[in-house]
C-alpha cells in the first residue's frame, strides 16, 4: 500500500488507539467492570477499526481503482461520501 506519509501516520495513530482500547477491554473484563462500561469501550474499539478500514478503503479507491481514471473530482468525492455513508450505517 503506497500511501501518503500523512495518511499512514493517521492510520497508525488510529490503530494505536484501538490497541489501547483493546488492552483496556481486557483489564475491564479481568476486574469485572460493569457490562455497560465494557460495551462502551467495545463500541469505541469497533468504531476505531471501522474508521481505519475507511482510510484504507479511500486509499484503495484513489490509488488502485481510480488511479488512471478520467473520473471528475466531484464524482470521486461523491463515491467516497457514499462509501462513508455505507460504512457508517452498515455495521
Amino acid at each position: 500500500m503506497a500511501a501518503d506519509p500523512t495518511d499512514t501516520k493517521k492510520l497508525l495513530d488510529r490503530l494505536s488507539r484501538v490497541e489501547g482500547q483493546v488492552r483496556a477491554l481486557r483489564r475491564m473484563l479481568e476486574s469485572d467492570r460493569a457490562c455497560e462500561d465494557v460495551l462502551t469501550q467495545l463500541l469505541a474499539a469497533r468504531s476505531g477499526l471501522e474508521r481505519a478500514g475507511m482510510i484504507i478503503l479511500e486509499q484503495h479507491v484513489d490509488d488502485c481503482i481510480l488511479k488512471d481514471s478520467a473520473i471528475s473530482i466531484p464524482a470521486r468525492d461523491e463515491l467516497l461520501q457514499t462509501l462513508r455513508l455505507w460504512s457508517k450505517h452498515g455495521g
